[in-house]
């Protein structure tokens, strides 16, 4: 009876929000870093910024008070990287996620997918995932792989009109006019 009860709370944890990402397990590698932010700390970065009347600020500040977390994976290491790709295929796969865009440039491949939100113009989830990094100048860049994962209620219009201002390497450039 109590083997039972234990799995029945196991069962029930994702209905009760508490489930783990498919991703957390690499937050635990040695091979892979990682980079977590929370809800919580996304409201209180968008709250000491929210009064700067700046349009992109504003528009960062409402995209950050609708995420839900935000996780990024990277890694210069041939097998975590192959271990990533291989994770995020079964999950967009298992997910329903469709894709929104892919570009290859050489040896760089980019891929993003999202999963649909309330209207077109938003999104619950949105993956990117990067292969084949090079830096500026066209050299294999220190990270090979980069694995980002956004979830909450997602306006692509805000998320657009900050990358314009930010410094991206030359393959993103090429997704943000895309």
């Amino acid at each position: 009876m109590k083997k039972f009860v234990i799995a029945l709370v196991a069962l029930s944890l994702p209905l009760f929000g508490i489930s783990q990402s498919v991703f957390d397990k690499f937050e635990d590698s040695d091979r892979i870093g990682s980079v977590t932010i929370s809800k919580g700390m996304l409201e209180i970065v968008a709250g000491m910024m929210d009064d700067h009347g700046d349009k992109d600020t504003q528009d960062f500040v409402d995209l950050a008070k609708n995420l839900d977390g935000i996780k990024i994976f990277m890694s210069e290491d041939d097998g975590a990287s192959a271990d990533m790709q291989a994770t995020m295929k079964q999950y967009v796969k298992k997910s329903k996620l469709d894709e929104l865009m892919k570009i290859k440039d050489g040896d760089t491949n980019l891929k993003f997918y999202i999963k649909n939100g309330k209207d077109e113009d938003h999104v619950s989830e949105l993956l990117m995932f990067v292969t084949g990094i090079e830096d500026d100048k066209g050299r294999k860049a220190n990270i090979e792989t980069v694995l980002l994962s956004m979830t909450g209620d997602i306006d692509l219009t805000k998320v657009g009109s900050l990358t314009e201002k930010m410094r991206l390497p030359k393959h993103l450039k090429k997704a943000e006019r895309n």
